[in-house]
């Protein structure tokens, strides 16, 4: 064969593999699509969670306390260390951290464990079956199509392309999320991303309106 059509065939195989005709090969750097991060979730100690605190080799200093309404755990000799607000891995180097500044350990190891959560709900309300508060799982994340199920699912009268979140954010202020719902579950095409992975947090207030004939 000659070196010319050894090159045409190579650039036909090249140029299938790029255009993904039928039968030819997936092209090597082609990988799977990374999870959404608006899927992942990683828990955010609150105030009310009973923690096991564990310094290595220190006894006399590992507690188990209660994150007070200030997100503040009071420790031997350090006293309070604000956690709230932070992973559980955050936290422990928050703890190490008031150890070693404080100059009363040259290098501290911290362990840290959730005893037991603080209760965490929001709330559902308007035109749904069972409105009221519903129980956040502790270590996973609740959308709102999943607390319309939980609720009982929507009456007859209700809009559910309009659900609103109403969350007060850390100043205090309110922050209202609309969501169709309706669109979600029948699967349409024209249903946001956004709509089925935005993450409820305590104290969400699910509201479903009445639908105007």
């Amino acid at each position: 064969m000659s070196l010319f059509r050894r090159l045409s065939l190579g650039s036909l195989v090249i140029g299938a593999l790029a255009l993904g005709w039928p039968g030819a090969a997936p092209a090597a750097a082609q990988t799977a699509e990374p999870a959404s991060p608006a899927r992942s979730f990683i828990y955010k100690l609150t105030p009310s969670d009973r923690l096991r605190i564990m310094v290595f080799g220190e006894p006399d200093l590992s507690a188990i306390s209660r994150i007070d309404a200030n997100g503040n755990v009071n420790l031997y000799l350090v006293g309070d260390v604000h956690v709230a607000g932070h992973t559980v891995t955050e936290a422990q180097k928050l703890v190490e951290d008031a150890y070693h500044n404080g100059r009363f350990l040259r290098s501290p190891k911290v362990t840290i464990s959730v005893e037991e959560y603080a209760a965490r709900t929001v709330t559902v309300d308007g035109q749904v079956k069972n409105p009221g508060p519903i129980s956040l799982p502790a270590e996973a994340t609740l959308t709102v199509y999943q607390a319309i199920i939980r609720a009982g699912g929507f009456t007859d009268v209700a809009k559910g392309s309009a659900v609103t979140v109403t969350r007060v954010m850390p100043d205090g202020t309110k922050k209202v999320f609309t969501v169709n719902v309706e669109d979600l579950i029948r699967g349409r095409d024209r249903s946001k991303p956004e709509d089925d992975t935005l993450q409820l947090e305590p104290g969400d207030i699910i509201y479903v309106p009445e639908a105007l004939f």
